[in-house]
């Protein structure tokens, strides 16, 4: 194995997702001789506890991935892979372990700045894309201590075909529809918290893959997010949907190893 291929790479699931569904770019990775892990944050994939009943803060959701960080050895850097909703956990453990990560990859991922609250991408998606929330099923739990329910979701078949899977194949559709759990996108949570800093997050190398056919997050709103916080480079999959390690796993799998043999020195 050559010392490019033993870089450890972590893979971040998005919301109500979990590590399942990065097995064909897993599987592939590893085909190859690199290290990869893909995580489950805490609510998701196999992870046992439940959301809110077990789940309901933000710092909670990202532990499993910061445990997986504070496990890194000293000295050694790792490449983090973040999707979707798991950009805003990539960047928490950027801005905690920046030392440790030689570059972080938004794969179609939330990728906040230096400036604002974390909830503030999300805010502007909301704000700029308001049809995407019209099709998701929101709920309300009173969690004691809070100031506001708890809101969460799940994912419907529907807005799963729509949005997120129009160009996967049924399986992985259907995949998605069998394991996809409640989701949150911790609003009140974020929109509290502090921008991340420039001298820890901002530090860290960052790629943005964007993906041409996402119908949720479009690919105006993620130039949208690369104006408002440039990144190192930026990559582009043209026919990948937001799911591009399932729509398009040979083409991520291709753009994550230039990635890391350009990054991971």
């Amino acid at each position: 194995m050559s010392e490019q291929n033993s870089q450890k790479i972590i893979l971040v699931h998005g919301g109500g997702h979990g590590a399942w569904c990065w097995y064909k770019v897993l599987a592939m990775l590893r085909s190859q001789g690199y290290s990869v892990t893909a995580v489950d944050l805490a609510a998701c994939g196999s992870d046992p506890r439940r959301m809110p009943e077990d789940v309901s803060t933000f710092d909670e959701y990202a532990q499993p991935l910061m445990d997986l960080m504070a496990s890194v050895a000293e000295g050694e850097k790792v490449v983090l892979v973040g999707h979707s909703f798991g950009g805003l956990s990539l960047a928490k453990a950027m801005d905690a372990f920046p030392e440790k990560i030689a570059v972080a990859v938004f794969v179609t991922a939330i990728m906040p700045d230096t400036i604002h609250s974390p909830s503030y991408i999300l805010d502007q998606h909301c704000v700029q894309l308001p049809e995407k929330y019209a099709k998701i099923e929101t709920k309300s739990m009173v969690i004691p201590g809070r100031s506001e329910p708890f809101i969460f979701s799940t994912l419907q078949p529907t807005l799963l075909a729509s949005y997120l899977y129009q160009n996967c194949s049924f399986e992985d559709l259907t995949l998605a529809e069998i394991m996809v759990r409640p989701a949150s996108i911790f609003r009140e949570d974020l929109n509290n918290k502090g921008a991340f800093s420039e001298e820890r997050y901002g530090s860290v190398d960052k790629v943005f893959i964007i993906c041409g056919e996402d119908a949720m997050l479009t690919a105006d709103f993620q130039h949208w997010m690369i104006q408002n916080n440039p990144v190192k480079e930026v990559v582009e999959i043209k026919e990948a949907d937001h799911m591009a390690m399932l729509s398009k796993p040979k083409e991520l799998c291709q753009c994550l190893t230039t990635i890391v043999s350009n990054y991971a020195k």
